[in-house]
C-alpha cells in the first residue's frame, strides 16, 4: 500500500511543528520523525487503530500520537492509505 498525505494534513502539520519549534527546534523534529515512522508503519497492519469518532466510515481510522488524532482512510480499491488530517481533539 502508497501512503498519500492531503493538503490539509500537510498543512495542519506545518502549523503544528512550528509551533513545536518555537520551544525547540530539535523536538520539532523529534515529533515529526516519530510521526512519520508510526504513519509509515501503517500499511503493515491498516486497520490497527480504531474506527474514527469524527466520520461515520470504518474504513477512515484515528491514529491517536501525542494528544494529536490524525484521521487517515484505507482505500482498499487503489492500495493507498490517505492520511486525511491531523489535530487536536479540542480543535475539533
Amino acid at each position: 500500500m502508497q501512503i498519500i498525505r492531503e493538503e490539509t494534513y500537510l498543512s495542519n502539520l506545518e502549523i503544528i511543528i512550528n509551533f513545536i519549534a518555537k520551544d525547540s527546534v530539535n523536538r520539532a523534529f523529534d515529533f515529526l520523525n516519530k510521526l512519520d515512522y508510526k504513519i509509515n508503519n501503517i500499511v503493515h497492519m491498516p486497520y490497527k487503530y480504531r474506527q474514527s469518532l469524527y466520520y461515520d466510515d470504518t474504513n477512515i481510522r484515528d491514529l491517536i500520537f501525542k494528544g494529536y488524532t490524525i484521521s487517515y482512510l484505507i482505500d482498499t480499491d487503489k492500495q493507498h492509505i490517505i492520511i486525511l488530517d491531523i489535530f487536536k481533539w479540542i480543535n475539533k
